[in-house]
């Protein structure tokens, strides 16, 4: 059985990259799918654009997901994940640079699972990264999609 997808809905390329290396330092061997911007985060998630869509059994494991994007927003596309019953139980960990009290209580509000600062030393961010995915990927017991 392959191991579960990790999207990463990232505009900066250099963070993508860290985010690359860091997955690969922690030997975390799912698939990273990155998605620049919000709508391409969710045209990933349920078929558009220039997917035709993940079966609604194969869904990523853990969404990485930045606030600040282009087209659409992070609040807009966690609110679209939650609001949908396929989608509504995807582990989705905020790593963004706001550290505003808004975003991070709109986040929670709207059913993040965690939310993390990134920090701006690209060592520690290797290391946030590593930790985000040994816990959510190895430590964390998932509960699976609501599909009726």
């Amino acid at each position: 059985m392959k191991p579960k997808t990790i999207l990463l809905v990232e505009d900066n390329p250099s963070d993508v990259g860290l985010t690359r290396r860091a997955l690969e330092k922690s030997h975390i061997a799912n698939e990273l799918v990155v998605a620049e911007d919000g709508q391409e985060a969710l045209d990933y998630l349920f078929g558009g654009g220039q997917f035709t869509g993940p079966k609604m059994n194969e869904l990523p494991a853990l969404v990485l997901l930045d606030l600040k994007l282009p087209k659409v927003d992070g609040l807009q596309v966690l609110r679209r994940i939650r609001a949908d019953e396929r989608t509504s139980r995807l582990t989705v960990v905020i790593l963004t640079t706001s550290s505003e009290e808004d975003d991070i209580a709109q986040s929670y509000d709207l059913g993040a699972n965690s939310y993390i600062r990134k920090p701006v030393d690209s060592k520690q961010f290797v290391d946030v990264v590593q930790h985000l995915g040994l816990y959510w990927l190895v430590m964390n017991e998932p509960t699976l999609p609501k599909i009726r």
